[in-house]
């Protein structure tokens, strides 16, 4: 046991357990990157079909003026339709791929399926409804529910288009606004459009040797086949009693989806890349006074209090009292300012990421420790033991995951890093080894860190400039919301130069606000269309680009182990980790950035046109 004045007592040596980190990040490194996976395109195409929807659903084309089209029908585009009507634009459509509102959730029905964050901040419009969440963390059906709530309680179904994508849009400057058209045959145009893209809303797959004559039944874990398992979203899946079932993946997706498969499934097989970092979840139903609903602004003072102990603020009470912010007492022991005074002195960055090191060290280690007590075989429990740092991958909480391979007809398959090779005519390969599955499911993820183009579906296009080109060499916005060149067109989601947030809800709603002033304050000034200066624009990029914290995130993203976070550890530079950058100060900074500027009133940066005199002011 070794000492520091820094650190206290330390009962394990960090240069060796460093050294051990590294070891498996490169056991788990791959040339081909995020190559290694497909989108739901060519041989993939069937694993993207909507099994909710009616495939025999037929409209006639739409040809028709919105004042504002928000494509994209979940928690994103389902806040900025909300926050619109409060700011008393109610002229809005909604264009959503899918059958009905939702996304993630309308999407993701698997058996087990959660949200991962305390659903009293997670849910979007709580007090706004009067709205007391069901249980600590909302399942499935309900978080459906709650989309389908908002749509109704806001009226935005009214106009609403599903099962409908959109294949172009183009700015028209002579008549200031958008026009769009679809997949259904529709022209639509808009004054205002935005783009509320899901990040995970599109399948992604290991494209794989064999895949082609792989004969067993497969799925995608957000397009799951009750036809085949039995059952529905609450469990009973009794078709598989007679089946012996794999799945690939060991992430958030996985973690939900094992303890139910395994109830069920004559074997399960479960074949793992990379274990994740689980902890204890602490689920139960929560009573309507589980939470003082009495207070105006309780959920916008809630959320604000989760994220002020993610980043290390330590307000005086813990309000939401999980598994994140209980790792975060451990992993962020003491504010800066209070080692100091512990120190007597400033401490040196040099210092500070020492400090930061140890105690994930710390916070880890108490993971590793809950694995080996909850998982009986010692083998099993060892690869199941995550070995990187805490923010490398995103963790999970959950109460029955771990035991789940107590189960006598549960199978770990540790793939050592590499994840699987291939497939035979039956036959999972993984190395030398060969796996007979009846059914095979995809627990692997969304696509992620991809064009905007990619995300949305189509691309976008303004003075003869598609966005693709615009964005080609640097992603240009102001605020993440706007960019320079395209009049009237407003990003939320899709994270593009707007915060890192556990909460992305939280996230949704901040930028919903904001997008939804800008838009109301365009038309109380009359003004036909808006768009930031070039100047504004460019300011803002430098923020983002010369942040001292961004650099620092990409170099502790570069150490992690492969995944999501880093561009499958072959991310070269800040732009492939984050699709723009972020802004470096943190969450809750940056909504009081937003915040301010509409304090301010004066739309700074801002450039305002009139379709009467054809003048551009601001």
């Amino acid at each position: 046991m070794s000492s520091d004045p820094l650190v206290g007592q330390l009962d394990f040596d960090p240069v060796a357990l460093k050294q051990k980190y590294a070891d498996e990040r490169d056991k788990r490194m791959r040339p081909d990157g995020q190559r290694q996976y497909a989108g739901t395109a060519g041989k993939f195409a069937a694993y993207g079909r909507d099994p909710w929807a009616d495939p025999d659903f037929e409209r006639e084309p739409i040809r028709d003026h919105t004042a504002v089209i928000v494509v994209g029908g979940g928690f994103g585009g389902l806040l900025v339709g909300a926050r619109l009507r409060e700011a008393g634009v109610t002229d809005v459509r909604l264009i959503e791929i899918g059958a009905d509102f939702g996304g993630t959730w309308y999407w993701n029905r698997y058996p087990g399926a959660m949200c991962d964050l305390e659903a009293h901040i997670y849910l979007p419009l709580l007090e706004e409804l009067d709205y007391a969440p069901r249980h600590r963390y909302s399942y499935g059906p309900e978080l459906l529910e709650h989309s389908q709530r908002i749509g109704k309680e806001y009226g935005l179904y009214e106009k609403a288009l599903f099962q409908t994508s959109i294949t172009e849009a183009t700015w028209l400057e002579d008549r200031q606004r958008w026009l769009l058209t679809t997949d259904r045959g529709d022209e639509l145009t808009a004054d205002h459009m935005v783009l509320a893209c899901g990040r995970q809303s599109l399948p992604k797959l290991p494209d794989l040797p064999g895949i082609d004559v792989f004969r067993p039944r497969t799925f995608h874990s957000s397009r799951w086949d009750y036809g085949y398992t039995g059952g529905d979203s609450e469990g009973d899946l009794a078709k598989l009693r007679d089946k012996r079932v794999g799945i690939i993946g060991t992430g958030a997706t996985a973690i939900q989806i094992v303890p139910e498969v395994a109830r069920w499934a004559k074997e399960l097989v479960v074949f793992q890349r990379t274990p994740t970092t689980v902890g204890v979840r602490g689920q139960c139903e929560t009573p309507a006074d589980w939470v003082d609903r009495s207070q105006p602004g309780w959920q916008k003072t809630r959320r604000e209090n989760f994220q002020s102990y993610l980043l290390g603020l330590r307000p005086d009470k813990d309000s939401v009292h999980d598994g994140w912010t209980e790792t975060l007492d451990v992993l962020i022991p003491e504010t800066t300012a209070a080692l100091a005074h512990r120190l007597g002195r400033e401490p040196s960055a040099e210092e500070l990421r020492y400090f930061s090191e140890i105690n994930d060290y710390k916070v880890m280690n108490g993971f590793r420790e809950w694995i080996q007590d909850v998982v009986d075989d010692p083998e099993t429990a060892e690869a199941l033991t995550p070995w990187y740092r805490w923010w490398c991958k995103r963790p999970s909480f959950h109460d029955d995951y771990l035991a789940a391979f107590n189960r006598d007809n549960v199978a770990l398959v540790d793939t050592h890093g590499q994840g699987v090779s291939g497939f035979t005519e039956t036959a999972v390969i993984v190395g030398d080894e060969e796996y007979e599955v009846d059914c095979l499911i995809f627990a692997t993820g969304f696509e992620v860190a991809i064009p905007y183009k990619r995300l949305a579906g189509f691309d976008v296009t303004s003075r003869g400039v598609a966005l693709s080109e615009h964005w080609r060499g640097q992603v240009r916005t102001l605020h993440g919301v706007s960019t320079d060149g395209f009049p009237n067109l407003f990003f939320v989601g899709g994270n593009v130069q707007t915060a890192m947030a556990v909460n992305a809800v939280h996230l949704l709603d901040e930028l919903s606000q904001h997008v939804a002033y800008i838009i109301a304050e365009v038309r109380a000034r009359g003004a036909s269309s808006v768009e930031p200066g070039p100047e504004s624009v460019d300011a803002y990029v430098d923020v983002i680009v010369h942040s001292e914290k961004n650099k620092a995130a990409f170099q502790f993203f570069a150490e992690c182990t492969p995944g999501y976070y880093n561009g499958e550890g072959n991310a070269k530079t800040d732009e492939d980790l984050f699709s723009g950058g972020r802004y470096g100060d943190g969450a809750l900074a940056y909504y009081d950035l937003l915040r301010e500027w509409r304090e301010a009133g004066g739309m700074e940066g801002m450039r305002f046109g009139d379709l009467e005199t054809n003048e551009i002011r601001g």
